[in-house]
């Protein structure tokens, strides 16, 4: 029989080493769940880095974005302006991934962490509170059994006692009967009762001993193997959510390659040239180069007589030097008129811009001008079909509700027509005045053909003519800061008599080609011009070249240019050198 003293020690022993495994176990699981919470925390700092990242991206392409208005327009037209804008474009889409990405990372790990620790922690809480119990029970079994032991070994000993003093009183010849008897009785109720202690011990150690058993074999053995489901699932979650952190990162690879191949493309669609196009197209003025400065011989007195000046304004009191107005040369004159344009208070025909960009500028107002046209005719329609349904079904609007908006997108219509008309007659003017390159060479050899004998040393080509209009654009100023445009479209060659260095010092007279009348008034301050009344009739000697002058004769005297818009030309159909053309 083994020693209770032993027994005792050694339940003792397992009962201390058991909650000391459930201590371990308890603070190991706890830092699993901090571990998880830590892991938790740092992938919500991540998606937050990925969400400002974003919002900076996005911001920097807003920032950069080019602003509504005209000069959008202006840079869209040249090549890396646009891989720009397609750059910043793909930079949005590139920012909208990296929100994917914290999306993805607070729906498919952080949410799912958050919902898993509140599982654990439930879990956790369930399996140690079951082996707290287990563990108790076993403990409250233990202490029941020391007591039914305790109370059987007092009942053997009072039986003992009981039996020692039967025996005695009955060995004692001085004892009565009675005595003797209720001894005995003493002795066997004792006894009686060692027995049932006995048996209730013995049927207690049964039952302590398979609690004992299932309690260290299979409650305990299942409350572990519970806490270690417990923890490799959570070991197994973590590696989950481990892989899905880097899953979601590759899933928006293609389309963040994809963001990068339309930068790269973007970057390699620009054409230097075309733009170096694009700025000579918007900057081209229109004007032709001026002509060879001819010297001017100071040396030999000036001879001049009435038709040898016939080309400058007899009326002009004050004639500007020469060499002053040859001296600006159109390409690097500053227009003080700039700043009007860029104050807004251009005239409407942009008759203060060079002819080619005026060209353009009325073109552009044109188109948008027939798109709003269209854009009120598309209107005008489908308010007419909406008018024909109420009338044919009166129950779902009344017809005459419409006619007011219909008027009034009738009278705009015309009045944008009127500006159209209005638009399209200036740029027929601008158009008629500016040369191409094929007039440009067919007046010079024209012009060399017919004066060839008739033209000495300083001539047409030496004469200043400004591209004036009837609207006063590109006019001469009276001022030391007016810029004078010299066209030289007529290249004779030079004579050797330096003496005749006037334009109109002809040995003979020029044929008269046609008549004209002035339609408008015209001063003729410029060099070279003659100054012409409303109405006046006058000869013409030499037709439009193409750079909207004309060359006319009064009195068979005094001539000049006039602006052809100026006059109405009839030419004489069988005159020397009248063009088909005009």
């Amino acid at each position: 029989m083994k020693n209770p003293d032993m027994v005792e020690e050694t339940m003792g022993k397992c009962w201390s080493a058991t909650k000391d495994q459930f201590d371990n176990l308890e603070k190991h699981t706890q830092w699993g769940i901090e571990f998880v919470e830590k892991y938790t925390k740092f992938v919500k700092e991540r998606s937050e880095i990925e969400t400002n990242y974003a919002k900076q991206i996005r911001n920097l392409s807003k920032k950069y974005q080019p602003k509504k208005n005209s000069r959008e327009d202006e840079e869209s037209k040249y090549s890396f302006c646009r891989a720009f804008l397609t750059t910043l474009n793909e930079l949005n889409d590139y920012a909208g991934q990296h929100e994917v990405i914290a999306e993805n990372l607070t729906s498919q790990i952080i949410a799912e962490l958050s919902r898993y620790l509140q599982d654990i922690k439930t879990e956790r809480k369930m399996h140690f509170h079951d082996g707290r119990k287990a563990q108790q029970h076993i403990e409250s079994s233990w202490k029941q059994l020391e007591s039914c032991k305790r109370r059987f070994e007092r009942d053997c000993k009072e039986a003992d006692r009981a039996q020692q003093y039967f025996e005695k009183m009955d060995a004692d010849i001085n004892v009565t009967k009675a005595d003797v008897e209720k001894a005995r009785q003493q002795a066997q109720m004792r006894h009686q009762m060692a027995s049932d202690s006995k048996g209730d011990y013995s049927s207690y150690l049964q039952k302590f001993n398979q609690e004992q058993n299932d309690h260290y074999y299979t409650i305990i053995p299942n409350i572990f193997q519970k806490l270690q489901d417990m923890e490799e699932k959570r070991i197994e979650r973590i590696g989950v959510c481990m892989k899905t952190f880097a899953d979601v990162d590759r899933q928006v690879l293609p389309i963040v390659g994809k963001c990068l191949d339309g930068m790269t493309k973007a970057a390699e669609s620009i054409e230097p040239k075309d733009d170096s196009k694009q700025v000579v197209e918007s900057y081209k003025s229109g004007f032709e180069p001026p002509g060879e400065v001819e010297f001017e011989d100071y040396g030999q007195a000036m001879k001049r007589t009435a038709s040898d000046t016939s080309l400058t304004n007899s009326r002009e009191g004050k004639e500007k030097p020469v060499s002053k107005s040859k001296g600006k040369l159109w390409p690097f004159i500053k227009n003080k008129n700039k700043l009007s344009l860029k104050l807004g208070s251009g005239p409407e025909d942009f008759s203060h811009l060079p002819p080619e960009q005026r060209r353009k500028k009325l073109q552009g107002k044109i188109d948008d001008l027939n798109k709003d046209i269209q854009k009120d005719m598309d209107q005008r329609d489908a308010l007419t079909k909406m008018k024909d349904v109420y009338v044919k079904n009166p129950q779902m609007g009344d017809p005459a509700s419409v006619d007011p908006r219909l008027l009034e997108i009738g009278q705009n219509i015309e009045k944008l027509q009127l500006e159209v008309q209005k638009f399209e007659g200036w740029l027929a003017e601008v158009e008629e005045r500016m040369p191409s390159k094929s007039d440009t060479q067919r007046r010079s050899g024209i012009f060399e053909t017919q004066n060839n004998t008739t033209v000495s040393n300083n001539c047409a080509q030496d004469r200043e003519r400004p591209l004036s209009s009837p609207d006063g654009s590109y006019t001469e100023e009276q001022n030391s800061e007016t810029q004078v445009i010299k066209v030289n479209t007529h290249p004779v060659p030079t004579s050797s008599t330096p003496e005749f260095d006037d334009e109109f010092d002809d040995e003979e007279t020029l044929p008269t080609i046609g008549t004209c009348k002035a339609l408008y008034p015209f001063e003729g301050h410029n060099e070279g011009t003659i100054s012409v009344a409303e109405g006046e009739l006058l000869y013409v000697i030499e037709e439009d070249k193409g750079d909207g002058w004309t060359r006319v004769r009064r009195n068979g005297e005094e001539e000049g240019y006039v602006p052809t818009s100026y006059v109405e030309v009839f030419l004489e159909t069988n005159a020397k050198g009248a063009m088909t053309y005009i």
